[in-house]
């Protein structure tokens, strides 16, 4: 990297493993990331695609508590991707390194030129996705790498989808994290590759309208939808994070589904 690119190596699960990332500019991971990476529970040998990986924080989160988990990293910006594979390379992420891998990929691509990319057909056991999901008008900000981070793009949680139903084994799980008002389009989105939706509310504080949503589902099931009790992150009154959310956050804790 040149001089003039700052950037921050940041901890996360309270110094288990580091993430190398821009300062100022493009997409920073924080706590939607450890969220993201606290649906994957399961203790089995795993394979975990993280698409629009980004850093790589939320990939990591997964590598770090699940011992058992090999994860690779997709990511389609150049740039980001190449912040990934030096994090990756942080002497404090060495326990981990030897089953975190990274691949500049797009996750939109189609049938054979996806399996070329290395996002091949069922091969994977879980996959997790925080897609850009901010509306199309941020695509106005001058800073080029946060605005391919952030801003949707009309049919992406299709074409998302639709990749990681794509590459997930059946009985597969996808987890992915959002705002509130796609909702509808996350559901119809997963058709009939997917079943089984559970949904979780993500409420500041009690009383306080939802920013996010977290949703699971697993490919090939017939289950029906179901909305789980809503995560309330802080206390009342307070920023300090509810005690489970705290757990979630730092890697103590998972959130499986029920």
């Amino acid at each position: 990297m040149t001089e003039d690119v700052a950037e921050t190596i940041d901890a996360f699960h309270r110094g288990l493993f580091h993430v190398v990332q821009p300062k100022g500019r493009g997409h920073r991971s924080g706590m939607d990331a450890m969220l993201l990476a606290a649906l994957v529970a399961d203790d089995r040998p795993i394979k975990v695609a993280d698409l629009g990986a980004g850093a790589g924080a939320a990939g990591l989160a997964v590598a770090s508590r699940l011992p058992a988990a090999e994860v690779v990293l997709f990511e389609r910006s150049g740039e980001m991707a190449d912040y990934a594979r030096r994090s990756i390379l942080l002497p404090d992420n060495a326990h981990v390194a030897g089953r975190v891998s990274v691949v500049e990929a797009d996750v939109t691509l189609r049938a054979k030129a996806r399996n070329e990319a290395g996002l091949v057909d069922e091969s994977f056991h879980h996959v997790i996705m925080n897609p850009p999901f901010n509306d199309a008008g941020d695509r106005r900000t001058p800073d080029a790498l946060k605005a391919e981070a952030h801003a949707m793009t009309d049919g992406l949680f299709a074409s998302w989808v639709r990749t990681a139903g794509a590459i997930m084994i059946p009985g597969g799980q996808l987890s992915l994290i959002a705002k509130p008002e796609s909702i509808a389009e996350i559901i119809d989105a997963c058709g009939r590759r997917f079943g089984g939706i559970e949904v979780t509310a993500i409420h500041p504080r009690e009383g306080e309208n939802a920013v996010r949503i977290l949703v699971t589902a697993i490919k090939g099931s017939r289950a029906r939808l179901s909305l789980r009790a809503p995560l309330i992150m802080h206390e009342e009154g307070t920023h300090k994070f509810s005690p489970f959310v705290d757990d979630l956050n730092n890697g103590r804790a998972a959130y499986p589904r029920r």
